[in-house]
């Protein structure tokens, strides 16, 4: 069994010392689950997601009234914004009787909002607001996704506005459609046998949970700048949406018993609550994310936050590993290397192999694609670049951002030992190309040459090891 480190709370040590290969898968599934748990809660305990939670309040504050006023706007023109005032009650829902005094004060600005006097700068502005919170947004999520890397500037206009003009329109088709069925007459008839109708008043209860967790579902897919997979995707919108409706049963709760609270802060209060159930539900949606990116990468499910450092010697060897697979694809007609394949491949988190591929991107070793996510190709003719390239990139990595190798004050002795390791270096890898290594050929050693061996008398030849003597046990004694 592997052993886990002595400094560990005994639920992560009962959680890490588990050989989970000989375990059932049921048992398996269970003790992985407890691991995506512990990590999920020490995220939550270490303050970065309530630090990302606490900054969305406040953007949200800012920008909610813009975002609202584009969505009225689509569904006026669709004659269906009378039904914007339900849904933003059922959201509010947790505020209890609140819920219908911040819906008509809401409402009351969007309706306030006229987009032709607002001219082309204050409508610039508008779009601007809108855009900066799903931004915001985006950022938070892929740093809960370990991604460094944001959407372009078009991009976030353009995915970000299709989806603030095209996805209210299809949540409130989703929750007509669920009304009108309600209504109908046929299910009305059908209501009358036992079964369809215990059925059907199940399906009505259940529908708007579906409805929740299949939004936070399109954040999880849609926002990260990654390719998320579904089931990922998913599986934290469950958790997700069942801890949203979980903390709203509890939140109405306690907003109906706080009277006192309502007598410390008078007129205060409403704005005061509706700001910590804005702080709830996106801790929450939060803690969703981090659900799916552990389900989705298990190497990064570990018992301590602190990231793996690899040493200069394993940067190396990673380096190297990372040009040979994708050598060895990109001759073969594959070319679907990315970050999260790579990480996998070699058995390390993303936020690991992400400063290697950095170095040999700097290096023009590799290049990236603008697929989504981005996939890794060679940037030179393999053929061409010397094994040499390689270890250089990962040896002079950020020398551009810090000092280089420049030096305060410079030892004569000690740079002309460093000249003399970069030549060493340089002469036993410059004979093996990429190309070589991807293709698993292999080059001979300096001074391997058979012709010399041969030449030189009482010298074994280095392609095999030297024959030794047998030796009686009396010769050895």
């Amino acid at each position: 069994m592997a052993s886990a480190p002595l400094f560990l709370p005994p639920v992560a040590k009962f959680l890490w010392q588990v050989d989970v290969g000989r375990l059932p898968r049921w048992k398996a599934a269970l003790v992985h689950a407890g691991r995506i748990v512990y990590n999920v809660a020490r995220d939550v305990a270490d303050g970065g997601l309530s630090l990302h939670a606490t900054s969305l309040v406040y953007t949200t504050l800012l920008s909610l009234v813009p975002l609202l006023a584009f969505s009225f706007s689509v569904l006026k023109s669709f004659g269906v914004h009378n039904a914007f005032t339900p849904l933003l009650m059922n959201v509010l829902e947790p505020l209890g009787e609140r819920a219908d005094q911040v819906t008509q004060q809401i409402i009351g600005f969007v309706e306030n909002i006229r987009v032709g006097v607002l001219g082309a700068v204050g409508l610039a502005i508008l779009v601007w607001t809108v855009v900066s919170l799903m931004q915001k947004i985006e950022a938070s999520f892929n740093e809960t996704w370990r991604i460094s890397d944001q959407r372009t500037m078009a991009r976030r206009f353009s995915d970000f506005l299709s989806v603030i003009l095209i996805g209210p329109l299809l949540m409130f088709s989703a929750f007509g459609i669920s009304a009108s069925l309600s209504a109908n007459v046929v299910v009305e008839r059908l209501r009358d046998y036992e079964m369809v109708g215990w059925a059907i008043d199940l399906t009505t209860t259940v529908t708007p949970y579906l409805l929740i967790v299949g939004a936070f579902t399109f954040l999880y897919v849609f926002i990260p700048n990654t390719k998320v997979r579904l089931i990922s995707a998913f599986i934290g919108a469950t958790v997700a949406g069942i801890l949203w409706v979980g903390a709203g049963w509890v939140f109405g709760s306690f907003v109906a018993s706080s009277a006192s609270y309502t007598a410390i802060y008078s007129a205060f209060a409403t704005p005061i609550l509706f700001m910590i159930w804005l702080y709830v539900s996106w801790l929450i949606l939060l803690v969703g994310a981090s659900i799916s990116f552990y389900y989705q990468h298990p190497e990064s499910v570990k018992p301590t936050r602190a990231a793996i450092r690899l040493s200069g010697r394993l940067k190396e060897r990673a380096a190297l590993q990372i040009m040979s697979m994708i050598g060895r694809d990109y001759y073969s007609g594959a070319n679907d290397w990315t970050l999260e394949r790579l990480s996998k491949s070699l058995n390390l988190a993303c936020e690991t192999v992400a400063p290697v591929l950095d170095a040999l991107e700097d290096c023009a070793l590799l290049s990236r694609t603008a697929d989504q996510p981005a996939r890794y190709l060679p940037a030179r003719p393999l053929d061409e670049t010397p094994l040499a390239a390689v270890i250089e990139a990962v040896r002079r990595a950020e020398e551009q951002r810090t000092f280089g190798h420049v030096i305060v004050h410079p030892d004569p002795a000690i740079e002309a030992l460093s000249e003399r390791i970069d030549r060493a270096l340089e002469s036993v890898l410059t004979r093996q190309t990429l190309k070589s290594l991807a293709l698993g050929e292999t080059e001979p050693e300096p001074g391997d040459d058979p012709g010399e061996d041969e030449a030189r008398p009482g010298r074994e030849r280095r392609t095999g090891h030297a024959p030794r003597p047998v030796r009686s046990h009396a010769e050895g004694r």
